[in-house]
């Protein structure tokens, strides 16, 4: 998106409430177009889902700041929306990220340093989906959409993949093990900025018209980079999905609890053959774009003040305090987890190793290609010629 040329808010027509279960002062609420008890999710375990998430964005900027990776996109202020959404899987559900979703990828158990491996080009990924059903990072925007589709065509037609024991999906849901199916669903995230894209349309359209088991999470954090939502368009992101025909909520992005909830519902729509949902997280990017963008150019410190109010830490954190569900010794144990974990990431972000110069030739395809194969042989020869260059002792031909 281009920078716009002053400093513009990010607020557009609300003509839908988001449903909202936990209030910025750590209230439980409940609200009747989304019906949920507290007492389904485990509070203390997505607090700690939550500030060691942060920890770990914290960390990799640090990181980026020096020198140990070129890129970071921040998700602060985002942890509400992607544990929620993430704590909401089964363990056979599939997940197509976009380049943002650390939360969601430490809900699945991935490798945190993996993900640094990626921005400190040390990897072309980092990881193999299949082990904890989550896709590689999508750098290209709104791809991931189509992918996710696809991906739920697949399912629909020609159903694969090991069994998973109704006992353990129960227990990864927290309802009871009779109401699980079998079938699995597939969660794609996607920005605000996505929306504008036209895999992301065409997505929606198929997924609607195929009536496949996938469930569309845009956290809309306000800003495509530089570009407000208002330019995007001028009704909320889930009030657009009628005009695909595909059913709409719109959430508190930094109300665990309302994401949690949604998304829940949202999946097991889609895996009993209801279809697919877009959900709109409405949230907002505390921080810049990515390390790369300043976002002081285009924000107003007021609007930045408001959002800081209403931070998806601090209001579980106080319902927390004032329903005795946890005391300071709990969180002092998970700030002193975040402290050894912190130390662990930079340690072994830093022994990461250097990555073989034939790696993107072999992972391009699932097997080799001639015509790849020529290509790696004159690039190794390549690279064995500038070994042969004679030190010039610093001077010039």
């Amino acid at each position: 998106m281009p920078r716009t040329s002053a400093k513009t808010s990010a607020k557009t027509n609300d003509r839908q409430d988001p449903i909202q279960l936990l209030t910025p002062l750590g209230e439980a609420v409940s609200d009747a177009r989304l019906p949920f008890d507290p007492a389904d999710a485990d509070l203390p375990a997505l607090y700690r889902d939550m500030v060691l998430t942060r920890r770990l964005d914290t960390e990799a900027i640090a990181l980026q700041r020096q020198g140990e990776l070129g890129l970071w996109p921040s998700l602060f202020g985002q942890e509400a929306a992607q544990i929620g959404a993430a704590r909401a899987l089964l363990p056979s559900d599939m997940v197509f990220p976009t380049y943002r979703e650390h939360g969601v990828a430490w809900c699945r158990g991935l490798d945190p340093a993996s993900l640094l491996g990626l921005f400190r080009g040390t990897t072309l990924g980092g990881w193999d989906p299949r082990d904890v059903n989550f896709n590689l990072y999508t750098l290209v925007i709104g791809a991931q959409t189509l992918h996710a589709v696809g991906y739920a065509m697949g399912i629909v037609r020609d159903p694969v993949g090991p069994a998973v024991s109704a006992a353990s999906t129960a227990v990864a849901s927290a309802v009871p093990a009779s109401a699980v199916p079998a079938a699995p669903a597939v969660l794609a995230f996607l920005g605000d900025g996505a929306l504008s894209e036209g895999e992301t349309n065409e997505a929606f359209i198929w997924a609607t018209t195929q009536s496949l088991p996938v469930v569309f999470f845009c956290q809309n954090n306000q800003w495509a980079i530089s570009a407000p939502y208002s330019v995007q368009s001028t009704v909320p992101v889930a009030q657009r999905a009628a005009g695909f025909g595909l059913p709409g909520i719109r959430v508190d992005g930094n109300d665990v609890l309302a994401c949690l909830a949604a998304t829940r519902k949202a999946l097991h729509t889609a895996r009993t053959g209801g279809g697919p949902t877009l959900i709109e997280a409405f949230t907002y990017r505390r921080n810049a774009h990515t390390t790369a963008d300043d976002a002081s150019r285009y924000r107003e410190t007021a609007e930045e003040k408001e959002w800081a109010a209403k931070d998806p830490l601090a209001r579980l954190h106080a319902h927390l305090v004032s329903t005795g569900a946890a005391d300071s010794a709990y969180f002092a144990e998970i700030e002193a987890e975040a402290q050894t974990f912190a130390e662990g990431l930079r340690a072994r972000c830093r022994a990461l190793p250097e990555p073989d110069p034939s790696l993107p030739f072999e992972h391009t395809y699932a097997e080799m290609t001639p015509e790849l194969s020529r290509q790696l042989a004159e690039h190794r020869a390549h690279l064995a010629s500038l070994q042969e260059i004679p030190d010039l002792g610093g001077e010039r031909a």
